[in-house]
């Protein structure tokens, strides 16, 4: 095991490791401002789509099944075989969602050997009164000695709708909510569950489902957001019910910071529940 989490994030997980495409990822820019424009130039999130007067057939929305980095890096060669740094007319751009904005940035902070993971929870941004379902990355700033959250998918075209009153590129604690702070604010705090999810998705399995994911996450694996392994409850009911105080300890890990590091590291490795099942193909 790795003793710095900083060191850790600096390595390519199963999900953001480049493999024969590492090359292609070289030259970029290392800026955080200039590396999110070279994500937004190659990204086109599938529920904004429309908005940009872009239509997408099945085969094109197909593409936010795509896994890892190296297949996205492959599409993407299919759909226009220039280097990376090129930003891509929208209607060759890959289709993705907040997850794939999220992993495309960790992956290109870590071949730069900088410390960034993936964090899933819910935006404040998106709806009044609602915690939407989201991802966002989360890259070590070393001069200022902390973690920032940078939402990757909020290009000029979406900010000028939604608004946020903020930085995209430095979100507030309270403005991204992990899945673990949301499960607590539910458990604790009153918070409502039903204020938390995506269209008619949301309540205690769902708040359930993104401490999962953002556990997986703090441990380099970054599921897709409808995988359905590592203690996903398929009920308000049994999300509450089954295993809740294993939920609550690991939604604790989440915000417990780098001094908790090991503890994330060894209760992912000691519990089978979380490990990656068989046939479950990258």
């Amino acid at each position: 095991m790795t003793h710095s989490p900083q060191s850790y994030y600096t390595q390519p997980g199963l999900m953001t490791a480049p493999g024969a495409f590492a090359p292609c990822l070289d030259g970029l820019p290392a800026e955080i401002p200039e590396l999110v424009r070279v994500v937004q130039g190659l990204l086109v999130h599938v529920f904004w789509a429309e908005r940009y007067g872009l239509q997408l057939g099945e085969d094109r929305q197909a593409e936010t099944q795509l896994r890892t980095l190296s297949q996205k890096i492959k599409r993407l060669f299919e759909l226009d075989n220039r280097p990376l740094a090129v930003a891509r007319p929208l209607e060759r751009k890959l289709v993705g969602n907040c997850r794939d904005f999220t992993l495309l940035l960790v992956a290109l902070l870590q071949h730069q050997g900088l410390p960034a993971r993936a964090r899933a929870g819910f935006g404040a941004y998106f709806l009044p009164n609602h915690y939407e379902d989201h991802w966002v990355a989360e890259y070590w700033n070393a001069a200022q000695g902390r973690w920032v959250l940078v939402d990757a998918q909020l290009d000029a075209f979406q900010r000028d709708i939604l608004k946020p009153p903020f930085d995209p590129l430095d979100v507030p604690r309270d403005q991204f909510i992990t899945g673990g702070k949301a499960w607590l604010m539910c458990r604790e705090e009153g918070a409502n569950p039903g204020d938390f999810g995506i269209f008619d998705m949301h309540g205690w399995a769902f708040v359930r489902g993104n401490v999962i994911r953002d556990f997986l996450a703090l441990n380099q694996i970054i599921i897709l957001p409808w995988d359905d392994w590592g203690g996903i409850a398929h009920s308000d009911e049994a999300a509450v019910s089954e295993g809740a105080a294993w939920i609550d300890t690991l939604a604790r890990l989440t915000l417990a910071g780098d001094e908790a590091f090991a503890q994330v590291r060894a209760a992912y490795e000691d519990d089978p529940r979380l490990h990656v099942p068989d046939g479950w193909q990258a």
